[in-house]
């Protein structure tokens, strides 16, 4: 179960930085609210993570999984940029969560 709301809240937490990157700089209000009502499920997600996870593990997955699929969703919907450092930049955050969760 703990899991299944880590990646739950992973996924709210993608849809927050969508509707974030859509609502100008905080000037639509629409989104301005997605913002709000999306993070706000994905802390609660977290806060329940935490009951029966080590925090270490939870944030690192937490953190890393939502700046690479983030990264990928900027790459593929947003028209952001692909780049060299940008890619190694991403299997080094991979391979730093490997080594927390395995070393």
């Amino acid at each position: 179960m703990k899991w299944i709301l880590l990646l739950l809240g992973i996924f709210f937490e993608i849809i927050a930085l969508v509707f974030m990157k859509k609502s100008e700089g905080f000037t639509k209000l629409y989104p301005i609210l997605f913002v709000f009502l999306f993070y706000s499920l994905a802390l609660g997600c977290l806060i329940l993570v935490l009951k029966k996870m080590d925090t270490s593990v939870a944030y690192a997955i937490w953190a890393s999984s939502g700046i690479l699929i983030m990264a990928l969703v900027g790459i593929i919907w947003l028209n952001e940029p692909v780049t060299v450092i940008k890619i190694v930049s991403m299997i080094l955050i991979v391979l730093g969560v490997i080594g927390l969760e395995f070393f």
